[in-house]
């Protein structure tokens, strides 16, 4: 346990450094004791229920798999019971997928023209719920056999954390600062980190990426724009992924700019209350004014989407409904027909930092589980059929 001593009130920069030095101390602790011995997170073992859920088969199906050793046994079985690891069902889509007629069913990547998606989730009010949505998508589509890679572009590094990368405790890592810095950046490849998620990897993030932010201000010119840095960056991992996931920091600067400049699609994400709604409003009027801005500087912005989604959304909440149906009439298609749904289920998961996804059914109340897990494989799906829609598939 941290000693509590009285804290400094001679200087306020005296108080602010033993505030800042206590904190760090407990969050250290805090992280150390959540995820000792080596701060290693490990993805849960799914059900068979579950494994044919995110297959699109059923039970008998793969029960029928299993005993002509078409799909081979996972290495756990309980009471006669399967359980299977991330990296199990990713095989099983693989072998799935040589023996199906219809190609793309199991495995469901991009393939020939098929264009990277690169979808970019903006605001900057905090608490729209941009880091929760950006993980949840992430582990959605890894799930269901996509290769994704998520860009962490808020120097607070919040979504890094929930991916297993504490910088609170040792990473001292590349981060994608280094790889859109002006001077010497090093290889996207270098940068991109596999997670303990099957199918899911990041360039992270940690304070240094802020620096981006003054650079920005001295080195960009016609020669190398900002805004071209972060594009350039993916282009160098372009064939290794099929979806790219960018979380941006709650303001809106160079580095949400240049995000905005490498994205084929955006989401806002937006909760249902007046402050939110109007800080939203403004947000969007500096952002279509920057991207005047960099387009007349040579950028070409062009997004197959450009979307709301209503998050924190309570169905019970009149007011909030009220606004949501507000901006339905006011926006129509451009809101997302799905909402992300005000849970304890997600609150407590994202606490421990995990998705409704890594949390194990039985750990919580069922229906609080399976109405926040509803919620979000609901935007999942939403969010699915606008990339195959970018994609061209019917």
């Amino acid at each position: 346990m941290i000693p509590v001593t009285p804290l400094a009130t001679d200087r306020p920069s005296t108080l602010a450094g033993e505030i800042s030095e206590r904190l760090n101390a407990a969050i250290r602790e805090h992280l150390l004791a959540a995820f000792a011995p080596d701060s290693t997170k490990v993805l849960r073992k799914f059900s068979a229920s579950e494994v044919a859920e995110l297959l699109g088969v059923s039970g008998q199906f793969m029960r029928k798999v299993h005993a002509e050793g078409t799909v081979p046994e996972p290495d756990e079985v309980r009471g006669g019971r399967r359980y299977y690891s991330a990296q199990d069902i990713w095989a099983a889509r693989d072998i799935l997928e040589g023996s199906s007629r219809k190609k793309g069913r199991y495995v469901p990547r991009r393939t020939g023209d098929e264009q990277l998606q690169v979808w970019q989730l903006m605001n900057f009010k905090g608490g729209s719920s941009k880091s929760t949505t950006t993980i949840h998508l992430a582990h959605y589509f890894a799930l269901r056999g996509y290769r994704v890679l998520l860009v962490d572009l808020d120097p607070q590094g919040s979504l890094t954390s929930m991916c297993g990368i504490s910088p609170e405790i040792e990473f001292d890592g590349l981060t994608i600062y280094d790889a859109i810095r002006y001077d010497d950046p090093v290889p996207m490849s270098d940068v991109v980190q596999a997670t303990y998620f099957p199918g899911l990897s990041i360039a992270p993030s940690r304070l240094i990426l802020s620096e981006f932010e003054t650079e920005s201000a001295v080195h960009s010119n016609p020669d190398q724009p900002f805004f071209t840095r972060i594009r350039n960056a993916l282009a160098q991992v372009e064939g290794d992924f099929d979806l790219v996931l960018v979380d941006s920091p709650p303001q809106l600067g160079f580095l949400t700019i240049a995000g905005m400049a490498a994205a084929s699609s955006l989401i806002v994400p937006l909760t249902p209350s007046m402050l939110d709604v109007s800080s939203t409003a403004q947000f969007l009027e500096l952002a279509g004014a920057y991207m005047g801005v960099i387009e007349d500087a040579g950028a070409v912005l062009q997004y197959d989407h450009f979307k709301f989604l209503m998050t924190r959304d309570e169905p019970t909440d009149i007011p909030s409904q009220q606004l949501t149906s507000f901006m339905r009439a006011l926006f129509q298609d451009r809101v997302m027909s799905t909402t992300a749904l005000k849970s304890t289920a997600i609150s407590d998961a994202t606490m421990l930092k995990q998705s409704i996804y890594e949390v194990v059914r039985s750990d919580m109340t069922r229906a609080t589980y399976d109405r926040a897990k509803g919620s979000m494989d609901a935007v999942g799906r939403e969010v699915e059929q606008m990339i195959h829609q970018a994609w061209g598939r019917s």
